[in-house]
């Protein structure tokens, strides 16, 4: 049986990444960060499946949590490292504390650096374990190539991990192991509940920020109902992982047409038009 760790799985595209590897005959090991959701997604996604309680944030729970990993293996590689677990951290660049942006670089970038670190000799770094080398993939984001106001924190994250994904690809050809990303749009996921957009207006209420960030995030649930399913994601997992897709870099994005559009601008011009639509432009 085929083995695969996904990170982030209690809810949206770490779920259902889960549940279709599981489907397929993996075994999948999923990080949730309470026992109520290792309960409840054991239930859902049924016997091929093992939750692992650990914060990706934290080195010595994601540490710990490698040892139930290689009971199961015994000597064998593990097939793959999905490092899915992520959050957004919304608001302008100026009102930011530095709690908040080190949490958003904590949990979308340094998780995956532990996680990698943890999970490298199972995939394949100790060379005395049986089988082919697995497989990384990192669930990037569109925001990874291109930032939106407001989203700073955010787009920093994915930008980093844009280029930690390129170095590990190419450090660990000496394992076999190879590193891809898929880099979603907007998707149908819980993520944009994760935070209080009441509270955020409020919060910058005397703001001259105030009505700009709050029409980049109506903007931003307009695409968020238009987006993608999760499932493609999920089988773009799957097509990676069985060597249907060996591409370095997947975008999936129902926004894709506009995207181009603003690619192929100056930057200065594409600046402007987005400062137009959102008010930012100076009067």
């Amino acid at each position: 049986m085929k083995t695969a760790l996904v990170t982030g799985v209690s809810t949206g595209i770490g779920r259902q990444i889960a549940t279709t590897l599981a489907a397929q005959g993996y075994m999948v090991f999923g990080s949730v960060r309470s026992r109520g959701d290792a309960t409840r997604v054991s239930k859902e996604i049924g016997d091929n499946f093992k939750a692992l309680i650990f914060d990706v944030t934290k080195e010595d729970e994601v540490m710990a949590s490698v040892k139930t990993v290689k009971k199961h293996l015994g000597n064998r590689k593990l097939d793959a490292l999905v490092n899915n677990a992520g959050i957004a951290v919304v608001g302008p660049v100026q009102g930011l504390s530095p709690e908040e942006f080190k949490h958003q670089f904590d949990v979308n970038l340094l998780g995956v650096f532990h996680c990698v670190q943890a999970y490298l000799d199972l995939l394949g770094a100790d060379q005395e374990r049986e089988g082919r080398a697995g497989k990384i993939i990192n669930i990037s984001s569109v925001a990874g190539k291109a930032a939106t106001p407001f989203m700073g924190a955010y787009s920093m994250s994915k930008f980093g991990l844009e280029g930690l994904s390129e170095a590990m690809r190419r450090e660990f050809l000496m394992y076999g192991i190879d590193v891809a990303i898929i880099a979603p749009g907007p998707v149908k996921t819980p993520i944009w509940e994760k935070f209080d957009a009441t509270g955020l207006a409020e919060r910058y209420s005397n703001s001259p920020m105030r009505e700009p960030m709050e029409r980049m995030l109506a903007y931003a649930d307009e695409l968020a109902d238009k987006g993608c399913d999760p499932q493609r994601i999920a089988d773009c997992v799957a097509d990676i992982l069985a060597e249907r897709k060996t591409k370095t870099r997947y975008t999936i994005d129902t926004t894709s047409g506009q995207r181009r559009f603003l690619s192929m601008l100056p930057k200065r011009t594409s600046d402007r038009l987005i400062g137009a639509q959102l008010g930012l432009t100076k009067k």
